[in-house]
């Protein structure tokens, strides 16, 4: 048994595809900029593929385990801050100067495990409510969750944390990430920029697999069995408490992962909003893994990718000169309100033709069946 299992470890193909994207992801990070002059185009490839560990946390807990959460924005944006905080203070330690690909491989896993241990935590307390609740009930805890994170930072201010006691403490380390202007690192010259593309499409592919691996095997059997009929899934076995909590943490994690890489990506802004982390954002990491397929791991993936380039697509709309044109002719004109109209019908049309999603539950390849 031990050397099937040692062989199919090694197996010379998975070893060949895990070259290759090593390659790929290093080649990328070091000619990226030459292939894509424009840093606008670069900055949109990177989100989007920062989009895709969105759709792909989120369908762990929404696709496969079947609970409704409408505030992944909050374990986003916990993530986001962790990972800018510590970029920062590493930055700081070695130096300053200009981020280098060599110091990404102390700064970049830092901060990724950083952001996933803090954002798992937040996940575990919020996860603990589910054990009791579900449907809209849940959905609402959860956009509570999301809502409290974002005004608590949105609000905090330096004046407000005098004192010397721990709570003074904590609303002092509250308002030091920038409250609604943002957090700009330690010494508001922006948050060091570290991810570029070897380490953002390295861990899109890595935590694809993982979520590949999560939905067919027996675990992930187990998550779908509670979402369609917890009775009868706890009936045969399945501890209810144990995979609603660990479904909430692991996608928590993967969410703060994805705005660990959103604060330190390449070509970023290099600050960190909380107005980044609304309902908005919920709404769109929702929109990507049900117009993908709701339980798909890479029908998410291909909503996360479907979602960027829409919204960025709208964007531009707006900005043409027909559009502005139109805003000059009529100034009861509301730009962001069209462009979430056109949002809306678009995202009507694709319900209406594909209610199931783009692939339903079913994957873009592959033999194995859930």
């Amino acid at each position: 048994m031990t050397s099937k299992l040692g062989t199919r470890s090694l197996n010379p193909k998975r070893v060949a595809v895990l070259s290759g994207v090593l390659v790929i992801a290093l080649l990328l990070d070091l000619f990226l900029k030459d292939v894509v002059p424009d840093s606008s185009i670069r900055q949109l490839l990177m989100l989007a593929a920062c989009n895709v560990l969105v759709a792909l946390s989120l369908n762990v807990i929404n696709g496969m385990a079947g609970q409704f959460s409408i505030g992944h924005a909050g374990f986003i944006g916990i993530g986001a801050y962790t990972s800018a905080v510590i970029a920062s203070h590493l930055h700081q330690s070695f130096g300053g100067g200009e981020p280098t690909f060599a110091r990404s491989f102390i700064v970049v896993p830092s901060c990724m495990l950083a952001s996933a241990s803090m954002a798992g935590l937040f996940g575990f307390l919020v996860g603990l409510p589910s054990l009791r609740l579900r449907g809209d009930y849940l959905a609402i805890v959860t956009l509570g969750f999301a809502e409290i994170f974002r005004l608590i930072i949105a609000t905090a201010h330096a004046d407000s944390a005098s004192g010397s006691g721990p709570l003074a403490r904590i609303g002092a380390a509250i308002s030091s990430l920038g409250g609604q202007n943002g957090y700009q690192g330690t010494d508001n010259t922006g948050i060091p920029l570290y991810a570029g593309p070897f380490w953002i499409v390295g861990l899109v592919a890595l935590l694809g697999v993982v979520a590949w691996r999560i939905k067919f095997s027996g675990w992930g059997r187990a998550l779908r069995a509670l979402r369609e009929d917890e009775i009868a899934a706890a009936a045969v076995g399945v501890d209810p408490t144990r995979y609603k909590v660990t479904s909430f943490v692991i996608s928590a994690a993967g969410g703060g992962i994805a705005g660990g890489l959103m604060a330190i990506m390449r070509d970023g802004l290099g600050i960190v909003n909380p107005d980044n982390f609304n309902f908005q954002a919920s709404f769109d990491a929702i929109t990507m893994v049900i117009l993908g397929g709701s339980g798909s791991v890479t029908g998410s993936a291909i909503g996360g990718v479907f979602i960027t380039f829409t919204v960025k697509a709208i964007e531009l709309l707006q900005g043409s000169s027909v559009v502005q044109d139109l805003r000059r002719s009529f100034d009861w004109l509301d730009l962001n309100a069209l462009r979430m109209i056109i949002y809306a019908m678009v995202l009507i049309a694709l319900m209406i033709l594909r209610p199931e999603g783009l692939l339903g539950e079913r994957e873009l390849f592959g033999t194995k069946r859930s």
